[in-house]
């Protein structure tokens, strides 16, 4: 934890008014900005940020239930009680309230900053120097990529006496973020790692990116950079002509450089390079084979030898530099475990952070820690472990698995915890007895040199080599996006049928959950028992009840839609088996009009028969009214979508009408959120947009994706021209061919029908067609000349290989591309 501060240095350092009664000699450690994150509420300031998607001062009754006593807002609260037992904090800006007393944070420290931005490779660099670093200097920097504008303050707060060396990164994406951000960092070394095309849409010019960057390191002494980019290095030469202060050091292949790369050669696990510094070469071994990799230890190579690191040290450590994962897993386990590995940095906020993903778990009523020491803190490790204890009940860890001497020296303050302890990883897979470890989450966060990569292969179900990897944080982007279309008060329904478009079941209920979204849609009554039983509390419509599991609907609190008379009557029926359900407490349905697609649904003339119905069984109450547009997203068809959407407000008009109170009427789909927000109406329903396909243009473009289908190259082998590949000898080699054999079938969800040229996988970024019939479990492709060896990864489709482009190729829509892919693939959940 940071400093302790009263509440009237806060005050102070904000610039805001207080408000309240605070209790006395009240000192905050902590702050929160987000209040799913509430760890320690007695030292908590909550500050209530405001945005398009969210407003802190929403949660500030629930905080203050919860025992925060501080609060910085830019309105005063509605429920005037807490005024007599907390402080308010009134500032203008809740956002710039937050950076000012980071800034002020940052001021009471004299140990060197460095600052790191660029269009890739600043959380790489960051996080390698630490690693080069660890056992010389105690450093403190962002968790993860804690880079944005709220990032870098709440980063910046975890200085403290003990900290030798501060790295912070800084990410921008539009002119005037970059000096706010300077104005919390304050770094007096910097390094700009390159320039790119990342967030040129927040800029006019590449030069005026380079010029918006350049201003984090406008009170620095040093900058280092890469002067191999020709606009890179005059820009930075001509900005800094008016900063005599700032010592510039380039690195590149140019003798003019104050670090030349003299020479590379690439071997079959890396890079030898040869550098030039001060008149002396130098020789260093880098276990990184990929251009990128080398950029980025050449950032670090450069930064050591600036603060006087060129000696043998150098070469040793650089040869221990591990691979970053930078990101959390989350992955099936044995014995009907969910397994998180996150051994991407171990550090006191980076465990809070994993531990807030644990909790999302709610599948598994248990959650289990493995937890290794944590080096290089910096902190006395008395104190460390004594705030990692309170953390780890905080949280609500049902069991704590502990690993290395230092938390073992400390475990009398973990003695209210199920505790096993271990010296090192060995003996707890040497001791331990994995057969307890059932139906449990369980969160692995260990130092690299503990090895922890041991103990995921033990845990994780062995799987097959073709995956589908899902990225969680893409997905909440999505979700944020269209929020953000949507009108004040307009609810939002996210459809999780089919198995989440392919993507999962409770895995994606559970983040949709976490990020509020107001209804789920599932297809199924099954669909629905599973969430429930996950843990899921989110309110769920059913599509397509059936009739012999309706008593599942009333156990599992699941809302059916209603299409028919003949439902409407047995799900009235069934209801009056259950007593909890009456007119005072009535069940709720959600009645399908059909408005022109003629599927499900009931017609405009069957309404006052459903209305008579309805007024029979009072113990059954309308909680919303939808119908599907059938062509939104084709403009051909505006005018019909248009009129759809008119007789559907008729029909909600008739049917409030006759039932004598409203409801919520829902028909906009992903696309119609922004084709025809007048459809909007009381909630949206997203689908297929919010995994990262939408038919609109300009949205397009502003979504990420989502999943990506991949496999690995089992074999290549050479075959003669005039021979065949696979079944039915139907691939022939015209020509002396190299082909790869990747295992994905149609087993899998990669049709038949992409055999044979048809299809074209991505290997190497390189596109490579099939060759001969698709096979059940395995296909090959063409490579003939582009140096492919096994392990290679195969990108079926992706970020870099849109889905689209597959779903053209079979002459389909993205939807039965992504529902297609088999449950034998194993998918894997990525979170930052």
């Amino acid at each position: 934890m940071a400093h302790a501060y009263t509440i009237q240095q806060i005050v102070s350092s904000t610039r805001g008014q207080l408000h309240g009664n605070p209790p006395g000699g009240l000192n905050i450690y902590s702050i929160l900005t987000d209040s799913r994150r509430l760890s320690f509420p007695d030292y908590t300031v909550f500050f209530a940020l405001v945005s398009f998607k969210n407003n802190g001062h929403n949660y500030i009754d629930s905080l203050a239930h919860r025992g925060v006593r501080c609060f910085v807002v830019s309105q005063m609260p509605q429920n005037k009680k807490w005024l007599n037992s907390c402080a308010f904090i009134l500032v203008d800006d809740t956002l710039n309230a937050l950076q000012q007393l980071a800034g002020h944070h940052r001021q009471r420290f004299s140990c060197p900053v460095l600052g790191i931005t660029g269009s890739n490779g600043k959380t790489i660099v960051k996080e390698w120097l630490a690693q080069l670093l660890s056992d010389k200097v105690a450093v403190v920097k962002n968790p993860r990529s804690y880079n944005s504008q709220i990032g870098v303050p709440l980063s910046v707060w975890q200085m403290d006496d003990s900290c030798q060396l501060a790295i912070f990164e800084a990410g921008i994406s539009r002119v005037g973020e970059m000096e706010r951000l300077h104005e919390i960092i304050q770094p007096q070394l910097g390094i700009f790692t390159n320039i790119g095309p990342a967030h040129d849409e927040g800029f006019k010019t590449t030069r005026q990116k380079i010029l918006e960057k350049l201003k984090l390191f406008e009170s620095s002494s040093l900058l280092i950079y890469r002067s191999d980019n020709d606009e890179l290095h005059k820009t930075i030469r001509q900005w800094a002509l008016g900063l005599p202060n700032v010592q510039l050091f380039s690195w590149g292949e140019e003798p003019h450089n104050v670090l030349q790369l003299i020479a590379r050669k690439k071997i079959q696990d890396g890079y030898h390079i040869e550098l030039r510094f001060k008149g002396q070469n130098y020789l260093y071994a880098l276990p990184f084979s990929d251009e990128a990799s080398l950029e980025n230890a050449l950032h670090c190579i450069a930064f050591l030898h600036a603060r006087g690191y060129s000696n043998g040290w150098v070469a040793a450590r650089l040869t221990q530099l591990q691979p970053l994962a930078m990101r959390l897993e989350l992955k099936q386990a044995i014995n009907n475990c969910s397994l998180i590995n996150d051994s991407y940095s171990s550090d006191f906020l980076s465990l809070s952070i994993a531990l807030d993903f644990l909790l999302t778990q709610v599948q598994h009523k248990d959650k289990v820690l493995v937890l290794s020491d944590i080096l290089q803190s910096g902190m006395d490790e008395a104190r460390l472990y004594s705030q990692v204890a309170e953390l780890v009940k905080e949280k609500q860890v049902h069991k704590l698995i502990a690993i290395g001497p230092q938390i073992n020296a400390h475990k009398d303050y973990f003695q209210e915890l199920d505790t096993h302890f271990y010296e090192d990883t060995q003996e707890f897979l040497s001791d331990f007895d994995f057969s307890t470890l059932r139906d449990k989450a369980i969160l692995l966060k260990g130092a690299r040199d503990f090895g922890f990569e041991r103990i995921s292969h033990k845990l994780q179900l062995k799987d097959h080599q073709t995956l589908l990897e899902i990225d969680l944080d893409a997905m909440v982007h999505n979700l944020n996006v269209y929020k953000s279309m949507l009108r004040s008060g307009v609810k939002l329904m996210a459809m999780v049928k089919a198995f989440s478009y392919g993507s999962g079941s409770y895995e994606i209920a559970n983040v949709l959950q976490y990020h509020q979204v107001d209804y789920l849609a599932v297809a199924f009554a099954d669909e629905g028992n599973e969430l429930r039983k996950a843990g899921v509390q989110t309110p769920i419509m059913v599509l397509n009840p059936e009739l012999h599991n309706l008593e599942s609907l009333f156990h599992n609190k699941l809302e059916p839609e209603i299409y028919s008379h003949s439902l409407l009557e047995r799900v009235a029926m069934e209801v009056l088996k259950f007593p909890e359900y009456s007119a005072d407490n009535p069940f709720p349905v959600h009645l399908k009009l059909d408005t022109g697609m003629h599927r499900l649904g009931f017609m405009a003339g069957e309404l006052d028969t459903l209305i008579e119905t309805l007024n029979n069984h009072p113990a059954l109450k309308v909680a919303s009214s939808f119908s599907h547009l059938a062509g939104s997203d084709k403009p051909e068809f505006d005018d019909f979508t248009r009129e759809q959407i008119s007789v559907f407000e008729k029909m909600i008009c008739h049917l409030s009408g006759g039932l004598g109170y409203d409801f919520p009427g829902h028909i906009a789909n992903s696309t119609a959120i922004h084709r025809f927000p007048e459809a909007q109406m009381d909630m949206v329903r997203l689908g297929i947009g919010l995994y990262g396909v939408d038919g609109g243009k300009d949205v397009q473009p502003l979504l990420k994706n989502v999943t990506t289908f991949k496999s690995v190259v089992s074999q290549v082998k050479q075959v003669p021209g005039g021979e065949t590949v696979g079944y039915n000898r139907s691939g022939k080699t015209e020509r002396d061919t190299t082909i790869a054999i990747v295992p994905v079938g149609y087993a899998d969800g990669f049709s038949r029908q992409l055999g044979n040229g048809k299809g074209k996988l991505l290997i190497n970024g390189r596109l490579v067609p099939t060759i001969g019939d698709v096979s059940m479990d395995m296909c090959a492709v063409d490579v003939t000349g582009l140096g492919v060896v096994p392990g290679d990864e195969v990108i079926i489709f992706g970020k870099e290989l849109p889905v689209d482009i597959l779903a053209q190729q079979l002459g389909t829509i993205p939807y039965e591309i992504f529902t297609s892919i088999a449950n034998r693939v194993k998918r894997v959940y990525y979170k930052e």
